[in-house]
């Protein structure tokens, strides 16, 4: 049954976002700036939405190459 109301997006900082992934705040932005994981720009920061973080853990490939390296 459909809801009335519209489902609520969670946004994540940069910095929740390179906790989750365990990484630095520098990689998260890297990952912004290129465009490999969307976000929103309020005023001078960053925010994520959740499922494009989930979306982006979910679908990262490594190349086998680069693993045995």
């Amino acid at each position: 049954m459909p809801s009335d109301q519209p489902s609520r997006v969670r946004f994540l900082t940069v910095a929740e976002v390179a906790d989750v992934m365990r990484v630095s705040k520098m990689t998260v932005y890297r990952l912004l700036h290129s465009g490999e994981m969307p976000a929103v720009r309020v005023g001078r920061s960053f925010r994520v939405p959740q499922d494009a973080l989930d979306h982006y853990l979910r679908t990262a490939v490594v190349e086998r190459d680069r693993m045995t390296s």
